[in-house]
């Protein structure tokens, strides 16, 4: 398959769970809101497809170039699955695998400072969302963005074979 056939989805798989972690390193480093469990787990399929993508622009043949955007896209779709889980915890549709989980920061210090982090962490809820945008909160949205950008880029791939 030529470079230019397989650019547009490259694209995609690149730069959209590039673009979900910039927002949700954002929320968080920026934002102030702290990421539960369930949040770390739709980040991990999320680096993964940044790196397949990435590798998949100098990737020397275009068999392996095809075949990291398409894992890129698995791991985009994965991500996509777990915000529907998250979300679905969120909107009590059903309960969730994990207790609430806290975000202790920092490191070292005397047993006093040590505690005094533990007792001032957050308690990040799995099943209540942070925030939230016309009802949809940002599990909701990475399951909306994540699964129509892997579908996106299954069909540019299937439209691009043909």
């Amino acid at each position: 398959m030529p470079k230019d056939r397989l650019f547009p989805a490259q694209l995609i798989a690149f730069l959209l769970p590039l673009a979900l972690m910039a927002g949700a390193l954002g929320s968080q480093y920026l934002g102030g809101l702290f990421p539960c469990e369930m949040c770390h787990w739709q980040r991990w399929p999320h680096y993964t497809a940044i790196a397949l993508a990435a590798l998949s622009f100098v990737a020397p043949m275009a068999t392996a170039k095809r075949m990291l955007v398409l894992l890129a896209a698995l791991a985009i779709a994965v991500s996509g699955a777990i915000g529907v889980f998250h979300a679905g915890v969120e909107y009590h549709w059903w309960e969730g695998i994990t207790a609430c989980s806290s975000t202790m920061q920092g490191t070292g210090g005397s047993a006093a400072d040590m505690l005094a982090r533990i007792m001032n962490a957050p308690i990040v809820r799995c099943d209540v969302p942070q925030w939230s945008l016309f009802g949809i909160s940002l599990a909701g949205f990475n399951a909306i963005f994540s699964l129509a950008g892997a579908a996106t880029i299954f069909w540019l791939m299937r439209k691009q074979a043909s």
